[in-house]
């Protein structure tokens, strides 16, 4: 039921016919306008709502609103209705029903009271259970309470009351939560005390300070009770602070922001005034890092600051603006291009990198530093990589550098050192050949090099390089046995005879030496796992197929008898990649690098650029070190890299030197080739080079125990050694003769040994102590004679006293007869002393050549070994301490500001040589008698922190230091020496060192003896070595090493982690061109084998036994 009021109509409008239509519109207008506003209303009320949720606004002041809207309406009607006429009372009557409200005067019949009752339900209050809302009066009350209650005993309860809020108690952050960690890039409190400057008191002792006595303030009026500071005083009295009183400066905390604000507005300001300093502008680069630890520059709020994220994107955008405004200053500065690149090598897709490289290539062809590391960059990304097109690219860069050496690329003149450069490029490519399976392309770069080089006509020497290898090529297509093949005689001589016409057919001499060879059946048991017999075929064919294929003529056999076509090599393979060598050095250490690439022994190293990217066998851990014979030991100065046909096992200990049959005759043919071609000390380095060869390998028999092995290759050595010494050139090569010596003590043959060394030292007469080859020959007669002492009882009356104390005597050599006088002992070491200060004095300043620091090393280790023998050790280590000293000395003087060149290398060297001989010696001490293990620990690392590249330092290092219970020092020497070398080595050895621990701790954790179980108490160490991995190969130098990428494939499979198929794929990211990868990841991963496989193909590695020539084999 409703109730609707009449309104009053002030003033009366007149009505006429003509206005009806007019007052129709407007009424349709008014009711339009009726409907927009009941919108409004509603979508007020809506929004009223919302904010009264959000605790905005109270329900009263909704329905204020509300009414005060509805007010504004009626008076908009009222105003509208006022201006219409209605000439017929009756039916305005009838309408007042129908619109809810009428003027009072227009209704006929009215009653007493002036409402009418509307007896039509409202449907809402039956379905919301009350009265609407704005229908009520409300007011607003403040406070729950009433007045006139008594609150103890009575309480009323307001309906709709308000409820407190629920103060939620939040819990206390842990450290490592997003907040807390924040707070450690805001800024801290400075604290500093009261005296700024406090006197030192002694370690000992910490004194407490006393309080000081702050005197008492005085009182006044305004102050009564001294409480009140100064200022506050002067505003009670009304007055302020004097102008001429000396403001106290008040202390402000040293904020990072402005710190670091100030550098990067130094920074600026510096490359704003010299925009040509490169250090400046990459210092400025690598402050971008410093910057980002800290807090934002960039922010002024304090939550701002601790909700920011280091991003390293922005740092890498940050730092490729400052270096693009550096090449905008420098734009030929290749430094600043090549940090460029590296910077947006996690920015740009490979595509594009190639092609800024290639940019930047095309500008530069004549630098080969910059070549070295386009070829790294391209030969390190997987998804690019293919062995055509790294070949095709290292033929194209030797190409390139070929022609700025000689001349024929006019715009670039070549740089300095771009020949040496060119050369190491060469070998890097023959072993990147090597590495992914092609040893046979390999080889015939190395023979073509070396006719190119060696055998090269007169006719052709002047003409360009590109010119040099047109002609070549007849010679390559024609047939004619190459170097290592029998009856090889070079270009020159082929050239000559196809002058004459034809060419002499050479039989080749048969050999008379039958060398027992094991069975070449490839599949011995066809019983063993499909992945097993695939790795035991493809190594067999890597051991035995290194050599290229060539038909051979006495069996009338053509190209097309070759089963597999990747064994021949044509010329197209090579004559891009061949160079011309000029310096004498370079082309004999192209024959070395051949011989070593050939597992020859040498002292020859690669260079840094590319003996990471060759390393990749684990030899570097265990050859050269021997306990029993710790003075004479033989070390093959083997660094890691494994010679050609060799591709084994990570978990297994393989031969490292040796080949088969036609390996052995192709590298005595070598040797047969070169040997003539030079003579003095080049032909006797390579004569010394062979019989070491020929003595690894029974040094390898005899610690197998194969004895069948062992006695044909003993007569083998006595052979090569017998005919070596027959040659006129060599019949007074004392270091010939030391080998034959040492073969023959090797081999049991003691007194056949003496005999040979008593036969070298009588060939030389007077001043024996002045030849170096003879000092080095006593040397080693005397330690193979100590080596033989059990103790050092009686040392002094020893033949190796004898030895040594004849070395300085100018008579003809007297046999041992058991006894030693003490006279010749003072003599021998006045002489000792006084030719050691003549080496000091005149030789070695005047003259630094590599046979008088030869010399120096001999005669050092005769003197220090003598002092041992007749005075003790302390007296030797004297010795070796003084050279040292001298040598460091020297260094500084003749080189204080360099530090590099051949002058100091050769320096350097004797420093390493004679700090090994001292480690040598305290190693032999240690174990013939009690001896503390410290000195051997100093003195192993001074020469480490000099030498951190020395594999036989770090061998002996973690020799002596993987029994030691406390693993702290040696873990903080290994993080000392990482900081301050880019070396590889001391993390290889690092992780070498901690595995071996936790091979200690797991073999004594298998023991039941619970006092040994006890001893050690080392956990964590698989996290350890896990996490040396990682930081390892995040470095420079071992991203791209296939050893330490082994290394760490082969410890976590060892462990079951399930990671290692991550780890192997991550590998191949940094080193796609590795082959040795793929073939541990089949042994690891059996399941994977086609997979590893397809990839391999793929990326066009040589695969030699496809699956589908398995299958027939199997079948067979």
């Amino acid at each position: 039921m409703q109730i609707f009021f009449f309104v009053d109509r002030r003033h009366p409008l007149t009505s006429e016919l003509s206005e009806d239509s007019d007052a129709n519109k407007e009424l349709r207008h008014i009711s339009k306008k009726q409907k927009k506003e009941k919108k409004k209303r509603k979508k007020h009320r809506h929004h009223k709502k919302t904010r009264k949720n959000h605790g905005q606004s109270s329900s009263s002041e909704l329905d204020a609103d509300s009414d005060f809207e509805k007010d504004k309406a009626a008076r908009n009607v009222r105003d509208s209705q006022k201006k219409l006429e209605k000439p017929n009372q009756d039916n305005e009557a009838a309408g007042v029903v129908g619109s809810h409200l009428v003027w009072l005067e227009d209704v006929q019949a009215l009653t007493a009271e002036t409402f009418r009752i509307d007896k039509k339900p409202d449907p809402a209050n039956w379905e919301y259970k009350s009265l609407y809302r704005g229908d009520i009066a409300r007011f607003k009350r403040k406070g729950d309470s009433c007045l006139g209650i008594n609150p103890k005993k009575q309480c009323i309860s307001w309906e709709g009351a308000t409820t407190k809020k629920k103060h939620s108690h939040k819990q206390v952050e842990r450290y490592f939560t997003k907040s807390s960690v924040r707070l450690l890039s805001t800024d801290g409190v400075a604290l500093c005390s009261k005296n700024k400057t406090l006197p030192p008191e002694p370690g000992s002792f910490i004194a407490v300070k006393e309080t000081e006595e702050v005197p008492s303030p005085a009182t006044t009026c305004v102050n009564p009770l001294g409480v009140y500071d100064k200022s506050t005083t002067l505003w009670l009295q009304g007055r302020g602070p004097q102008d001429n009183e000396a403001q106290e400066p008040v202390p402000q905390k040293d904020d990072a922001n402005s710190h670091l604000g100030a550098k990067v507005e130094e920074f600026n300001r510096k490359v704003r005034e010299n925009p040509w300093d490169i250090t400046l502008w990459m210092d400025f680069v690598s402050f971008q890092d410093e910057l980002m630890k800290g807090p934002s520059l960039y922010t002024t709020g304090e939550g701002k600051q601790t909700s920011r994220k280091n991003s390293l994107k922005f740092i890498l955008e940050k730092k490729l603006a400052i270096l693009e405004r550096a090449i905008e200053s420098n734009p030929n500065n290749i430094d600043l291009k090549l940090a460029k690149l590296k910077l947006c090598t996690e920015l740009w897709e490979p595509s594009t990198l190639i092609k800024e490289w290639q940019k930047l290539i095309f500008l530069h062809p004549n630098n080969a530093a910059l070549w070295q590391k386009y070829l790294l960059f391209c030969q390190s990304q997987f998804s690019t990589f293919s062995v055509s097109k790294i070949h095709n690219l290292y033929g194209k860069c030797l190409s390139t550098l070929a022609a700025v050496q000689d001349g024929s690329i006019v715009s670039h003149p070549a740089l300095p050192g771009t020949e040496e450069a060119m050369f190491a490029l060469f070998v890097q490519h023959c072993h990147f050949l090597r590495q992914t399976g092609y040893s046979e392309k390999a080889v015939s770069l190395f023979q073509a090099m070396i006719d190119f080089t060696f055998f090269k006509p007169d006719s052709v020497k002047d003409l360009s390089t590109r010119r040099q290898v047109e002609f070549f090529e007849p010679f390559w297509d024609s047939g004619e046995p190459r170097v290592g093949e029998k009856g090889a005689r070079g270009w020159r001589a082929w050239m000559h005879q196809q002058e004459r016409g034809g060419w002499i057919e050479v039989k080749p001499d048969e050999d008379e030496d039958d060398d027992p060879e094991e069975d070449d059946e490839e599949i011995k048991d066809k019983t063993l796992p499909k992945w097993q017999i695939w790795l035991n075929v493809e190594r067999s064919r890597e051991r035995r197929h290194w050599l290229p294929w060539r038909p051979d003529k006495t069996k009338k056999q053509t190209d097309e008898d070759c089963e597999d076509p990747e064994r021949q090599v044509l010329f197209d393979d090579l004559e891009e990649s061949l160079i011309q060598l000029s310096s004498p050095e370079l082309k004999f250490q192209l024959l070395i690098s051949f011989l070593q690439f050939l597992g020859v022994p040498s002292k020859y190293e690669l260079s840094t650029s590319c003996l990471y990217l060759a390393m990749d066998e684990s030899s570097i851990f265990e050859n050269g070190l021997s306990d029993d014979k710790p003075l004479t030991f033989l070390d093959l100065l083997f660094s890691g890299v494994s010679c050609i046909g060799h591709m084994d096992m990570m978990n297994r200990r393989q031969q490292l030197t040796g080949h088969c049959r036609e390996g052995e005759e192709f590298i005595q043919n070598v040797f047969c080739v070169i040997l003539p071609l030079f003579s003095g000390t080049e032909r006797s380095h390579l004569c010394f080079s062979w019989l070491q060869y020929e003595i690894s390998k029974l040094t390898w028999n005899l610690q197998i125990k194969n004895k069948k092995k062992l006695k044909f290759q003993g007569k083998k050595c006595k052979k090569l050694a017998k005919n070596l010494l027959k040659e006129p050139e060599n019949r007074n090569n004392l270091s010939l003769w030391k080998q034959f010596a040492h073969l023959e003590w090797l081999l049991g043959n003691t007194e056949d040994a003496r005999k040979v060394f008593d036969t070298a030292i009588s060939m030389i007469g007077t001043e024996k102590l002045k030849n170096s080859s003879l000092c080095d020959l006593s040397l080693l007669y005397a330690e193979l004679e100590v080596e033989l002492l059990e103790n050092l009882d009686g040392a002094v009356t020893s033949r190796a006293v004898h030895i040594l104390t004849h070395l300085t005597e100018n008579g003809p050599f007297r046999p041992y007869s058991g006894q030693v006088l003490a006279v010749n002992i003072l003599k021998a070491r006045k002489a000792y002393e006084h030719a050691l200060h003549s080496c000091w004095s005149t030789s070695l300043v005047s003259n630094s050549s590599s046979n008088c620091l030869r010399h120096l090393i001999s005669l050092v280790g005769c003197f220090a070994l003598f002092q041992y023998l007749t005075v003790g050790i302390d007296a030797a280590v004297v010795i070796y301490k003084q050279t040292s000293e001298k040598l460091k000395e020297l260094i500084s003087e003749k080189f204080p500001s360099s530090g590099e060149g051949p002058g100091v290398t050769g320096l350097t060297r004797v420093l390493e040589t004679v700090t090994l001989m001292h480690t040598n010696l305290l190693r032999y001490h240690m174990k013939v008698s009690i001896y503390p293990l410290n000195p051997l620990r100093e003195a192993l690392t001074e020469a480490i922190k000099l030498y951190p590249g020395n594999h036989a330092l770090w061998r002996s290092y973690i020799h002596i230091q993987k029994k030691s219970h406390h693993a702290s020092k040696t873990r903080r020497f290994f993080d000392d020496i990482n900081r301050y070398t880019k070396s590889l080595e001391p993390m290889l050895f690092a992780i070498q060192a901690e595995k071996m621990r936790k091979k200690l701790v797991e073999t004594v954790q298998r023991l039941d003896t619970g006092e040994i179980h006890s001893t050690i108490p080392e956990t964590g160490l698989t996290n350890r070595i896990k996490v040396l991995f990682d930081n390892a190969t995040q470095e420079e130098s071992g991203t791209h090493c296939p050893l330490l990428w082994r290394m760490y494939l082969h410890f976590l499979v060892s462990l079951g982690d399930k990671k290692g198929t991550g780890i192997f794929y991550r590998s191949l990211q940094s080193c796609p061109w590795a082959k040795v990868l793929y073939m541990d990841a089949v042994e690891y991963f059996p399941d994977q084998l086609q997979v590893i496989i397809d990839l391999m193909t793929e990326k066009e590695l040589r695969v030699r036994l496809p699956l589908e020539e398995l299958e027939l084999l199997l079948e067979d």
